[in-house]
This record gives structure tokens, sequence and C-alpha cells, in this order.
């Protein structure tokens, strides 16, 4: 199956670098969609799709944990698995999003780290297609 994912992020480079270990780690996409803030995330996200949102906490308009607050509160999107990839240290404001359903990966990342992350959250099928579910042990870290 594959996945249609939102990456959302307010540097253009680290989406793009999320985008790539995407791609890196194995997992069978669909569409991958980008936003920069939450306001952003909130309105690509109306009438579309996504399996799994990739959201950075510190953004402006919309943090990263607000944007979970209200994907977690929209009846449409509340179901949406949800990865948190930040330099976040603060554990009482990780604590928070873990309590509503998200993962939390910090930066920097490989994307080996990514797609464990990914199978371990929907269950472990979701490989590249070709029946392959490891991941090489070493690689790029973003």
């Amino acid at each position: 199956m594959k996945l249609n994912v939102m990456v959302v992020d307010d540097s253009t480079v680290m989406r793009a670098m999320v985008t790539k270990s995407l791609k890196l780690c194995g997992i069978e996409l669909g569409e991958v969609l980008e936003a920069g803030n939450g306001v952003e995330a909130l309105e690509r996200l109306a009438g579309t799709w996504v399996d799994l949102a990739l959201i950075d906490v510190n953004m402006p308009k919309m943090n990263g944990e607000e944007l979970l607050y209200r994907i977690r509160g929209d009846v449409a999107l509340e179901s949406m698995h949800v990865i948190v990839i930040s330099t976040e240290g603060s554990e009482t404001r990780i604590s928070r999003l873990k309590s509503k359903g998200a993962r939390f990966l910090r930066k920097p990342f490989s994307p080996e780290s990514l797609g464990n992350q990914i199978r371990e959250m929907l269950g472990g099928n979701h490989g590249d297609g070709s029946g392959n579910q490891a991941l090489p042990v070493s690689g790029p870290h973003f």
C-alpha cells in the first residue's frame, strides 16, 4: 500500500531532506505534500487524504503542537498518523505531543530511523514492494 505523506516544516531545506529520507527509507510512497507551517498544512489537508504527517514543532503562524491538537480535534483527520521531527529538547513538551498520539524523532535523523518509526507506527507492512523490509545500517543523517 502506498502512503500519502505530508511534510510540514518552515524550512524548505528541511522539507527537502525529509522528503529525500522518505524516498531512501524503503517506504512505498504515494503523494508527498509539503507545507511551511500549520495553517498551510490544514489548508492542504482539506479534502486530501494523507496517511502520515511528518511535522516540525517550531514554526511561524501555527506551530507543530497546535497543528497536532487541531488534527486530533478534527473528525476527518483525527486518525492520521503523526511523527514529530524536531530538535525539541523539552521532555514536558515531547510528552504532551506523545499524549496526543504522535511519535517523536529527534533531528538529526537517518532515513533508517525514519523508516523504522513509520514501520512500527503502521504495523511493519509498508516496504518498497520488493518484500525487503530491512534497512541498511548506515547512511546520511538529516
